[in-house]
């Protein structure tokens, strides 16, 4: 049985992923709230991170007091939460 496929992940380049994963851990040092575009997401993830764990590659935010995990590969970009 196939599998259906959706849209590709667009690809990133080793400097863009460590520049994105330095603002994350910049954000979760600060404690600063975000909002995560994320892709095939429609809409934004707003919180402060939480954690982020190396071993699952999972970026955890929390939003009045609700946990959601986001993988960091899935992240497109990231803003100050306004």
């Amino acid at each position: 049985m196939a599998r259906m496929r959706g849209p590709k992940r667009p690809t990133r380049d080793e400097f863009e992923l460590e520049e994105l994963g330095g603002r994350l851990a910049e954000a979760h040092q600060e404690e600063t709230e975000l909002r995560l575009i994320v892709w095939n997401q429609e809409e934004s993830v707003k919180g402060k991170i939480i954690t982020i764990d190396s071993r699952t590659k999972l970026v955890h935010l929390q939003y009045n007091g609700e946990v959601t995990k986001v993988p960091f590969i899935d992240i497109m970009k990231v803003e100050n939460s306004q």
